[in-house]
Parts: structure tokens; C-alpha cells; sequence
């Protein structure tokens, strides 16, 4: 019962900031003040996301899969994990030897904390070779954690593209 009103009071944020974005209207005293395409990054949530980036990005595996709670949802393009353990055998390693033939530029990120709940919303550029295709993409990505014991994990990935 605890998740699912974690996962309701997740959503409503989540439609909240999305309806705030689609009826606001850019005026010169906005054109002036530029919202900052980045926030949160500094707060516990942020570095532990921030850490899981990094450990995919270098292939650390045992790190990456230390940010994951056990339960993990990760959801990207048709596929589904639903543990770390699942993922840890199936799908990280191959996301590891993408992310390193990848040039990554976040474009923005934003990590809000919520007492034992946080959320992060982020847009990167993703460029390279990778098996002998070009990649030149805008990569999504939302991520949603807990407070388990003083650690922050990661509870749900979703990658999009």
C-alpha cells in the first residue's frame, strides 16, 4: 500500500510539472531570466544518480548494481527488468559497452527530494559509433528513488529515445 501511494504521489508530480509547462507563456522578463536546465544535482538523490551514471559510464559493474534496489523496475523501448539482479545479468553489461563508445552531454537535469522519495528527470545528448552505426540521438530518462536505511536507491528506471 506504502508503494502505491509513493508511486500516486510520484505521478501527480510528475503531471504537475507537466501541465505547468504546457499552459506557461514565455514574456521578456522570461526571455531575460532563463530557467536553470539544472537543479537537485547536489542533494543525496542527485549524487547517488549521478554515481549510477558514472559507474555505467565506466563499467563498474558492482557499483551500479549497489544504487539499485533489489527490486528495480527498469523499463526501456519493449523490454522490462524487474530486479537488479536481472539486469545485472542481462542488460547492464551491454549498456556499459554502449555508454563507453558513447560522447554524453546532459542537457538538463533535474532531481527533486521528497523526505524518503526522489525523482529524476533528465535529457542528454547521446553520439557516436556503436556496432558500425552512427548514433545521434536525444536520450530521456526518468528515474525514481527511495530512502532505504539512510542509503538512497534506485526503485524505477525508464529510458527513452
Amino acid at each position: 500500500m506504502k508503494h502505491i501511494n509513493q508511486i500516486k504521489l510520484l505521478t501527480m508530480f510528475a503531471l504537475i510539472l507537466l501541465s505547468a509547462s504546457a499552459f506557461s507563456h514565455e514574456n521578456e522578463a522570461d526571455k531575460e531570466a532563463k530557467p536553470t536546465m539544472f537543479s537537485g544535482l547536489e542533494t543525496p538523490a542527485g549524487k547517488t544518480v549521478l554515481a549510477f551514471h558514472k559507474a555505467l559510464e565506466t563499467g563498474d559493474a558492482q557499483t551500479a548494481q549497489s544504487l539499485l534496489a533489489d527490486n528495480v523496475l527498469i523499463l526501456e523501448g519493449k523490454g522490462v527488468e524487474r530486479s537488479a539482479q536481472e539486469y545485472a545479468s542481462h542488460h547492464m553489461l551491454s549498456d556499459m559497452k554502449y555508454l563507453k563508445a558513447m560522447t554524453i552531454e546532459s542537457i538538463e537535469h533535474h532531481v527533486t527530494q521528497y523526505n524518503a522519495i526522489a525523482m529524476s528527470i533528465s535529457r542528454s545528448s547521446v553520439k557516436g559509433i556503436y556496432k558500425d552505426k552512427t548514433v545521434d540521438r536525444i536520450g530521456n530518462e526518468t528515474i525514481t528513488l527511495e530512502k532505504k536505511n539512510d542509503k538512497w536507491k534506485i526503485t524505477h528506471i525508464h529510458w527513452s529515445n
